[in-house]
């Protein structure tokens, strides 16, 4: 069993930076690969980034790639999304998530955490 807590969402303008965090639970964390995901209102829960059990792999959406950066600490338990020259559209609750397998993929993802908003005002 695998508890996830994020934090770091906020208010900030377009061009600005956000660091998420996403504390886990458990002994076990570094067998999971970890991701993120967003909802914004009205639309579908989406993938934004993942990483491998020991960071051997990332991959992201086209849309944050070369703005956003996913790592992990292993001996910390947490996962970490470092958000750079944010936009409007990148408004959303982000969802940290814990699997056993490298997809996109909601549904296979096992633990979620609760989500923390981020808004980016123009």
């Amino acid at each position: 069993q695998v508890q996830l807590v994020e934090s770091g969402g906020g208010s900030v303008q377009a061009g600005g930076s956000l660091r998420l965090s996403c504390s886990a639970s458990g002994r076990s964390f570094y067998s999971y690969v970890m991701s993120w995901f967003r909802q914004a209102p009205g639309k579908e829960r989406e993938f934004v980034a993942l990483i491998g059990w020991n960071s051997d792999s990332t991959n992201y959406i086209d849309s944050v790639k070369g703005r956003f950066t996913i790592s992990r600490d292993n001996a910390k338990n947490t996962v970490y999304l470092q958000m750079n020259i944010l936009k409007p559209e990148d408004t959303a609750v982000y969802y940290c998530a814990a699997g056993l397998r490298i997809t996109g993929w909601a549904n296979d993802y096992d633990y979620w955490g609760q989500g923390t908003q981020v808004t980016v005002s123009s």
